[in-house]
């Protein structure tokens, strides 16, 4: 009877979370070990698939990054990147497409209507629903910049009760490009300030955002982050992660989270209990 009760209460902690944020929108990027890990991938769309049950409306920006490295190898196609960012030559396009739209994508799809679900796998080229620009062409080749993004494709979708799953690859305004790798990070920064989300959930490989003792940092907002990035304790990888927040939250998102996506339904614990487990970046 104890371990019941514990259940109810456990139940009736999340109540107040699940009026919260009942009917509002909140994009999940999902990506690093989360994705990659069989246990993680089913827990990830057991968290998806409740979220979308108690009426909250999931958008998910997903990578792929390491599959795209391992096919581009296994093809004998050299990869470099620049400042943190692949080299998109026009043949990794056509495998970095092959791999988000084709095969990433797809997988996450399955998963979630494994569970239940509606969702729907798309790209930016989907109604031309994401366009970009080449981000430097000699620099980066076909690595884009966002410039435009068609909310209502997506809205639409969440509208019909679908759990939108979008492959970060971008239309070209001009006819005959074969479109753009978009850094996932960004993308769904843009995606959400688009949607007029509510929040933006980054899954990461760390815990959130540390010190410079490697402690947790609860929240953050712009000015301690300028500082954390001008003392170097910020720094890698997370420098992109924290830029996608600030431009998440200076877009009108309410709040953008850095989670540890390792921990099983880390997304569940950051949204419904009062604690969260990562970083919340604020204004």
């Amino acid at each position: 009877m104890q371990k019941k009760m514990q259940v109810v209460q456990t139940l009736l902690d999340t109540l107040p979370f699940i009026k919260k944020f009942a009917g509002q929108t909140i994009v999940i990027k999902y990506g690093g070990a989360a994705q990659t890990s069989p246990a993680l991938k089913e827990k990830f769309a057991q968290d998806i698939v409740l979220m979308h049950l108690v009426g909250i409306r999931p958008v998910i920006v997903h990578g792929g990054g390491p599959k795209i490295t391992q096919l581009l190898a296994d093809l004998g196609i050299e990869t470099a990147f620049v400042e943190g960012q692949r080299v998109t030559t026009k043949e990794a396009m056509r495998i970095v497409e092959m791999v988000l739209s084709g095969e990433v994508n797809k997988e996450i799809v399955s998963s979630l209507n494994d569970q239940g679900s509606k969702a729907i796998g798309i790209s930016g080229k989907d109604a031309h629903f994401i366009q970009a620009r080449a981000k430097d062409r000699s620099k980066w080749g076909y690595t884009g910049v966002i410039e435009e993004i068609h909310a209502e494709v997506v809205q639409n979708l969440m509208n019909e009760d679908f759990i939108p799953v979008i492959a970060p690859i971008a239309a070209s305004k001009d006819p005959g490009e074969p479109g753009f790798n978009i850094n996932a990070d960004l993308a769904a920064s843009k995606v959400a300030v688009a949607l007029k989300a509510s929040k933006v959930v980054f899954l990461t490989d760390t815990p959130g955002v540390l010190d410079s003792e490697g402690k947790l940092i609860g929240t953050l907002g712009t000015e301690k982050i300028n500082l954390l990035k001008n003392e170097g304790v910020i720094s890698g990888g997370m420098v992109p992660k924290v830029d996608a927040c600030l431009e998440a939250i200076n877009g009108g998102v309410q709040k953008a989270h850095i989670i540890d996506g390792r921990i099983e339904h880390s997304i569940l614990l950051e949204i419904f209990t009062s604690e969260g487990i990562g970083t919340q970046i604020v204004h």
